[in-house]
């Protein structure tokens, strides 16, 4: 088929990107993680001193942001302002800061209508909150993928420690629980399953079980 995309949504944790990134390599297309532009808002707000939360203070930086995406070996670098800040991005501070940026209006039109232009270039699997219902609401295949909010809140804290990253557990979890609540109750493009997405739990599933799953369920709409 011509050019297709591939929408992946749900809460943090749920291994989105993980998944997407190898079902992207898969079927060698591109992999789009929106969720690492927010992220690098909410970097860039903090580095600045701004409340991530305020969407007036924030508006007004907006042009001065720069994010580029650069796929180099099949990995995604996020680059904010010309630093490649993939990793700095993936901290917990980061990811509050990000939910916070993304509950702004002017901070999401900016990056959704980046977002829909890298999609029309070409095929792509694109995660985060509102890919299938609001993103690219006609994507070829939409998945809602989920998981109870104790294994993804372990799942993120074994990825930390083994970044190195110096963290508690009921920290981490208590974080994935506000940023669940932030994400869902947004008045913008909230999280939520589209109508037409298919619902996925990976509760208890090793990644190599998810991924066979989310590929067949992918295979069986674009083949």
């Amino acid at each position: 088929m011509a050019n297709y995309s591939i929408a992946i949504d749900g809460p943090g944790g749920a291994g989105k990107s993980t998944i997407a990134k190898i079902i992207a390599k898969k079927l060698g297309i591109i992999y789009i993680d929106t969720g690492a532009m927010y992220r690098a808002v909410g970097l860039f707000a903090v580095r600045r001193g701004i409340d991530t939360l305020d969407s007036d203070a924030l508006s007004k930086v907006l042009d001065e942001i720069e994010i580029d995406i650069e796929n180099t070996g099949g990995e995604m670098h996020i680059f904010l302002c010309g630093e490649d800040v993939s990793d700095k991005i993936r901290t917990p501070e980061i990811s509050m800061a990000a939910s916070n940026v993304a509950r702004s209006v002017p901070v999401r039109l900016k990056l959704v209508e980046l977002q829909r232009k890298l999609a029309e270039k070409t095929s792509v699997i694109m995660d985060g909150r509102d890919i299938g219902s609001y993103v690219l609401p006609n994507a070829d295949a939409k998945i809602y993928l989920t998981a109870d909010v104790e294994d993804r809140a372990k799942r993120r804290y074994d990825e930390l420690i083994l970044k190195g990253e110096k963290v508690e557990f009921d920290d981490v979890l208590e974080d994935m629980k506000k940023r669940d609540f932030n994400d869902s109750n947004r008045e913008f493009a909230p999280l939520c399953k589209a109508e037409d997405a298919v619902l996925v739990n990976t509760t208890g599933l090793e990644l190599e079980d998810s991924v066979e799953k989310l590929f067949e369920i992918i295979m069986s709409i674009i083949a």
